[in-house]
């Protein structure tokens, strides 16, 4: 992370009107990115050695299936067991980074999140596990930006169904700044590629949380900064993502 506070993908209001590759190893696109080139370990295993800003700059060793043995992190697809950790994560950043405390019609998908990522075959819910524990969480969904309460503009460019919406981004405060969110970012994003049908990777932030605006500035482009907008709008920022290229590392998906 970039930021002793969650650098979060959804925020204040989950304000889009919908309700709020390689095995995790990130590499991620734009300014401030990490570089990877894959490489043998001792043990035969195939891993990334990844170096950029969550790195000061030096190598970093991630196993390819998503593990990093020296941290004891673990990125994977969450499972039917790991939703009341991820729920945790969640409810525990909304109420203490977020102020917004838990809202119905942003964060029913909080509350259940098996029908909204782990049922729809286009969505996803990937998890950080950290000794036994969830620690960090990232989501997509297959539904782009609503109007209201979003500018026309926006809805009409990210479209529902070839919009992959990143959310849920979240990470707990002793966990951050080990690079978890740029890694679940990358592997979100090689998830909508996998999943076919995707040509846009989107994205909301508020930039009143410390950190935010700076981390997703590093990753992806501004589409629309609603506080340049008459009033205010809402006062968040709406950025699109680049499509990863998931040919460069010869590794599986996260699973």
């Amino acid at each position: 992370m970039t930021s002793a506070t969650t650098a979060t993908a959804e925020t204040t209001a989950d304000r889009t009107g919908t309700g709020p590759g390689p095995g995790g190893v990130a590499v991620g696109t734009g300014p401030g990115a990490t570089s990877a080139a894959v490489v043998t370990a001792p043990d035969g295993a195939r891993v990334a050695a990844v170096a950029g800003p969550d790195t000061g700059g030096a190598a970093a060793v991630l196993r390819a299936d998503g593990r990093d043995r020296e941290s004891g992190y673990v990125l994977r697809t969450a499972t039917a067991d790991d939703l009341g950790g991820a729920r945790a994560v969640m409810l525990d950043t909304v109420y203490n980074d977020l102020k917004s405390g838990y809202v119905p019609r942003w964060h029913a998908d909080i509350i259940d999140p098996e029908a909204a990522y782990l049922r729809p075959e286009r969505c996803t819910l990937l998890v950080v596990e950290h000794r036994g524990e969830i620690v960090a969480t990232g989501a997509v969904r297959d539904r782009g930006p609503q109007a209201p309460p979003n500018p026309r503009w926006v809805a009409d460019r990210f479209p529902s169904g070839t919009t992959a919406q990143l959310c849920r981004i979240y990470v707990r405060p002793d966990h951050r700044r080990h690079g978890l969110a740029r890694r679940m970012v990358r592997a979100l994003g090689e998830f909508a590629v996998r999943a076919g049908g995707y040509e846009a990777l989107y994205l909301h932030t508020d930039p009143a949380v410390p950190g935010a605006e700076p981390f997703w500035r590093s990753l992806a482009r501004e589409v629309c900064d609603e506080r340049t907008l008459p009033g205010g709008g809402q006062g968040i920022i709406h950025f699109e993502l680049p499509m990863p290229d998931i040919g460069g590392l010869d590794t599986p998906p996260v699973r």
